[in-house]
């Protein structure tokens, strides 16, 4: 089972993790080591996205993206947040999977 995050204190704690960049967003990976396997994963888009009808439209690309690959590839025990791109908002949703499969893969070998 995979949580939200909703607390700025979680997004904060975020953000002392591992970091990793790609065109289409930012994922960030935080090793709570409260000794629970549980992931949580969080979402982020800021105003210089766009208007609100982007902004949720990347949220929405960015939580089915989480939902199909952090299961399988996402790090047990750890946050997970997902920073939306400006460029994000009109990739490809497949290039959008694969740069966060590398990205998670990434982040697992730090």
């Amino acid at each position: 089972m995979i949580s939200t995050i909703r607390a700025r204190r979680d997004f904060l704690a975020a953000n002392a993790g591992k970091r990793v960049a790609t065109p289409g967003f930012v994922l960030l990976v935080h090793d709570r080591r409260d000794g629970s396997d549980a992931m949580r994963v969080g979402y982020t888009v800021s105003k210089k996205v766009g208007n609100a009808v982007t902004r949720n439209r990347m949220k929405r690309r960015l939580r089915e993206l989480a939902r199909a690959a952090l299961p399988h590839l996402g790090s047990p025990g750890a946050d997970h947040v997902l920073i939306g791109r400006q460029r994000g908002v009109e990739r490809d949703f497949a290039t959008l999977r694969a740069e966060l499969e590398a990205a998670l893969a990434r982040a697992a070998t730090r």
